[in-house]
């Protein structure tokens, strides 16, 4: 089950209380404190995984606890500090305060992590406290809370090309043909309903990863359909592949078809017109899909080109154009 929203609670473990006690030993008297100090609580760390690609394993708890830390004892022992607790999300998880909204951390790259809730110190003992005046002292500390806070994780997904386009439009399809991804696919729309994501090899050396966005409709940048849960996933692609279909089964206009999902990305993230956008017709093996394409590239003064997944007609001169494009998006980015 692909899960990319959910809402937990963490709470961390408190520290371990310290300890008041006294040396009492035969033929050492007055032997004075020695009571130690209490462990540290466990924290609450959540880390971006390679391999983790949902937050399912996530949404099945709605709270994640910590270990307290153990007390300290006499002898100076100090209380065992307990080990934290490790939450493993997908990289491109964004992290916020359910309460303020503001965001904690975006965890972008495998390896990164958050500390979510830190662990409660550990008490001092009433060793802490011995001093010239006062050799015999009773003093000592609690352990601290552990933080307790609601946070929301919501994945982002992170593709380098991120297939638009309106629901049975063809993106599934060209995702099979192109990788080792197996997306359903079926004659209606809205067939895929969460992203799937493929690997395209282009030698021994080199690939990119494709995201197949579920169709989008009009009013999805206000959050008609799924818009906002489907759109926030293609904020993240490096390029973005736009498919039309020549000959939509609802009877209407392809290019109005594009100009309305164009828009939708547009309103729900204006930056996004600085991405790249090659803009696709698909199955060319339908007749008018090649007419199609010229009144779309006149429609809009730019080159569009076509392809089809079934025949695999242009396939291989569209995954060539996506990979200069990408490289050519690489050469431009500054350099750190």
């Amino acid at each position: 089950m692909f899960v990319d929203r959910v809402q937990i609670e963490v709470i961390a473990g408190d520290g371990g209380n310290g300890c008041m006690s006294f040396r009492r030993e035969k033929y050492v008297p007055r032997g004075g404190p020695d009571g130690g100090d209490g462990g540290e609580g466990g924290s609450i760390i959540i880390e971006a995984v390679e391999g983790v690609d949902s937050l399912s394993n996530v949404a099945h708890r709605k709270m994640w606890k910590a270990d307290k830390g153990s007390a300290g004892s006499g002898s100076n022992r100090h209380g065992r500090s307990a080990q934290d607790f490790v939450i493993q999300v997908p990289p491109g998880t964004v992290i916020r305060d359910a309460n303020e909204g503001f965001t904690l951390k975006d965890l972008k790259e495998a390896g990164e992590q958050l500390i979510a809730a830190r662990g409660g110190r550990g008490g001092k003992g009433n060793t802490h406290f011995k001093t010239s005046t006062n050799r015999a002292p009773r003093e000592w500390t609690p352990g601290g809370d552990g933080e307790r806070r609601m946070l929301v994780l919501e994945l982002k997904v992170i593709a380098d090309v991120g297939l638009v386009g309106k629901p049975n439009a063809g993106k599934s399809t060209l995702l099979s043909r192109v990788s080792k991804a197996r997306p359903e696919i079926a004659d209606y729309p809205f067939t895929t309903k969460t992203p799937n994501l493929g690997r395209v090899d282009l030698d021994a050396r080199r690939s990119f990863i494709m995201a197949d966005i579920p169709g989008l409709i009009e009013g999805a940048s206000q959050g008609v359909g799924l818009g906002h849960e489907f759109l926030r996933h293609i904020e993240r692609a490096g390029i973005l592949v736009h498919l039309v279909e020549p000959m939509p089964a609802d009877e209407t206009d392809p290019i109005e078809n594009y100009d309305t999902i164009r828009n939708e990305v547009l309103q729900y993230n204006a930056n996004m017109g600085q991405r790249p956008e090659i803009i696709v017709v698909t199955k060319s093996e339908l007749p008018g899909a090649d007419e199609v394409r010229q009144q779309l590239a006149e429609h809009l003064g730019r080159e569009v080109h076509l392809i089809s997944a079934v025949t695999g007609a242009g396939l291989a001169q569209l995954v060539r154009l996506i990979e200069s494009t990408l490289q050519a998006e690489k050469d431009r980015a500054p350099v750190e």
